[in-house]
Parts: structure tokens; C-alpha cells; sequence
């Protein structure tokens, strides 16, 4: 479980192909302390396990099912990642409670930067359209932002310069593909609302046709 908030910018310096699945090794400082394997760091939004490290780097597996569903797979050598280390009872939540399992992808289609803000919009599938609302959370590459404009299946968020400074961000172009995560409480919701619907559909009719 992560707040959305980054840590640390960490550079891929080793891709390996194994047997079902990729290794990235990833240099970087600050998420190295007080390290252990077996924990768990979310890269660009996506919860890994570190499987070993150094005084420079970890090394994380990513499984064929995470591949498909990320970004992952698209990541190259010297290619710059958001990380963030999981949530601990002493840490502020900052942004919202993101699990680091992320849901799709969406592309860019517009970067517009202004004196106080970055406007990115993203294209997104629009089957997950149900999961955003106005001023809603998401998480972007593991970055817990709020939606400030909302249209069918394309949505736009405000970034703050410290946040793009200290992000990715700050290294998008337009067409490129983010992870995304939507908010878990709208999931639940959806979830509830089914279980609404289908006792809806328990009518006398019904009843009769199943022997009642």
C-alpha cells in the first residue's frame, strides 16, 4: 500500500529477460534505506518486490500478467521511473490510498504548461469511465492526483511545479502511455451496486419460474 506521494527519481540500468517474466535493476538512494528483500516498492505505480540490492541499486521481477497490464514492458535502459516505498503506520497519507495495482493504461493527447500549473490530459479506455469523478483521485505513474476536468474518456489533471519537477512528469511527451489506477473506494462502490441490482431482479415472476 503507497500514499501516491514520490519519493525518488531512479534510473533502469539493467533489463533482463528470465523465464516468465523481466528483472529491471534500478539505481537510485533514497528508497535504499533501510531496505529488505521482500519489500515492497512501486515503480511508475506498479507494487514490486525487491528480490535483491546494493549500496546503488535493487532488482525487482515482473511477472508476464504485470507486463501486459503496465508500462513495464516499455521501459528501456537509463529510462527514468517515479518510486515510492510502501506505507508504514508512521507515515503521513499525503495523496490517497493507492495499492500499486494498476488497473489500465491511458496516452497523453496534451501537455499544456502554464505559469502555475501543468494541464495533462489523458485518453483512457472508456469501460473504466464509472471509477473517475470531478475532483476525484487517480494515480498517475504512482502519483496521487486529483481530476480537474472530466469528459467522456479523456480526463485532466493540474500539476503543481514541485510535483513536476520531482516526478517524471517533467520528461513526458504527448502520445506517451502512464499507468493508471483508479480510486479503490470506487470499485467497492461499483461492487455494492451490483449486488443492488441483482436482488432488483428477484420478482414474483422469478420466484415462480424457480419453484417458490
Amino acid at each position: 500500500m503507497f500514499t501516491g506521494l514520490i519519493e525518488e527519481i531512479g534510473k533502469v540500468i539493467k533489463i533482463q529477460k528470465v523465464i516468465n517474466g523481466v528483472e529491471y535493476t534500478i539505481s537510485c538512494s533514497k528508497v535504499l534505506e533501510n531496505i529488505e528483500i521482500g519489500d515492497s516498492i512501486a515503480v511508475n505505480g506498479v507494487c514490486q518486490t525487491v528480490t535483491k540490492f546494493d549500496n546503488n541499486s535493487f532488482t525487482v521481477f515482473a511477472v508476464e500478467e504485470t507486463l501486459l497490464k503496465t508500462t513495464l514492458k516499455n521501459l528501456s535502459i537509463n529510462q527514468f521511473v517515479n518510486l515510492e516505498t510502501s506505507l508504514t503506520l508512521n507515515k503521513k497519507i499525503g495523496g490517497h490510498i493507492v495499492y500499486g495495482h494498476v488497473d489500465t493504461t491511458g496516452q497523453i493527447v496534451n501537455i499544456q504548461n502554464n505559469s502555475s500549473e501543468v494541464l495533462l490530459s489523458i485518453q483512457f479506455d472508456r469501460e473504466y469511465s464509472k471509477y473517475l469523478i470531478h475532483v476525484g483521485s487517480i494515480a498517475i505513474d504512482g502519483v496521487s492526483l486529483t481530476i480537474a476536468k472530466l469528459d467522456d474518456n479523456n480526463f485532466t489533471v493540474a500539476i503543481i511545479p514541485h510535483t513536476f519537477e520531482n516526478t517524471i512528469f517533467k520528461f513526458y511527451k504527448k502520445y506517451d502511455f502512464v499507468n493508471l489506477e483508479f480510486d479503490v473506494i470506487g470499485k467497492y462502490v461499483e461492487k455494492q451496486l451490483g449486488k443492488v441490482e441483482n436482488k432488483s431482479k428477484i420478482t414474483e415472476e422469478w420466484l415462480k419460474q424457480h419453484g417458490f
